[in-house]
């Protein structure tokens, strides 16, 4: 193949880099068999309100389950209708609610019935992709065959998945061994999140690392001008 193949764990309506990323991938994998981490990107984001930034976290059974990795993550109580509400209450009157709020909230009826995380997750990332016009094809990290931990086993999954380039975001950079990948012929890129345009916002000064969904509600079809792989 030798594409780019980008790597990511799973986030609850994450925001526009996130998407970016799988827009500039060739084959996206879901690397969601891996330990699940508290009080992260896994199940919550923030959102705008006129109090501030305001954070919507689903509730999970994460208690003394401190192996358990992201896919065995299970749901804890209903959330799907807190979410709807709290969306509703602070975004109805952004522009493009009215067009973008059915599309979204049909995303929440569907998740109101799963109840493990990763495919909560799963389904919002695959949902807002379509409305923001991404086809990157994705695959389960248990699609593949994988050994060791960190670098051996993001590198095992790139050289299954044909990779010769891996993208990858900045955080890696604390402990990925570059120099394996280079050994096995792949190149590693790191996602630059700096020089995001602004967009029109609610609620005072603007916030770049809010949901997906506050570009979406703001500026309807026009949000892929706001994402830096749509403008290249």
């Amino acid at each position: 193949m030798s594409g780019t193949v980008g790597i990511v764990q799973p986030s609850y309506i994450p925001w526009a880099g996130f998407f970016d990323l799988i827009r500039q991938s060739d084959v996206w994998v879901w690397y969601d068999d891996v330990q699940y981490t508290k009080r992260d990107w896994r199940n919550r984001n923030k959102i705008k309100s006129p109090q501030g930034i305001e954070w919507l976290t689903i509730p999970v059974a994460s208690k003394g389950n401190y192996h358990q990795t992201i896919d065995e993550m299970e749901i804890s109580t209903p959330w799907t209708d807190r979410h709807r509400r709290s969306l509703e209450l602070n975004y109805r009157r952004a522009p493009h609610f009215g067009e973008m709020a059915p599309e979204i909230f049909a995303l929440y009826q569907i998740a109101s019935q799963q109840s493990r995380l990763s495919r909560i997750n799963r389904l919002f990332i695959e949902g807002i992709s379509r409305l923001l016009g991404i086809g990157t094809p994705l695959k389960w990290s248990r699609d593949y065959q994988v050994e060791g931990s960190k670098t051996d086993r993001l590198l095992s999954i790139c050289v299954a998945a044909g990779a010769g380039r891996y993208l990858s975001g900045p955080s890696a950079r604390a402990y990925l061994d570059v120099q394996k990948f280079a050994s096995a012929g792949i190149a590693v890129e790191w996602m630059d999140y700096q020089g995001y345009p602004v967009y029109p916002q609610l609620y005072g000064s603007f916030e770049h690392g809010v949901s997906i969904v506050d570009l979406l509600f703001n500026t309807g079809k026009a949000a892929p001008q706001y994402m830096r792989s749509f403008r290249r």
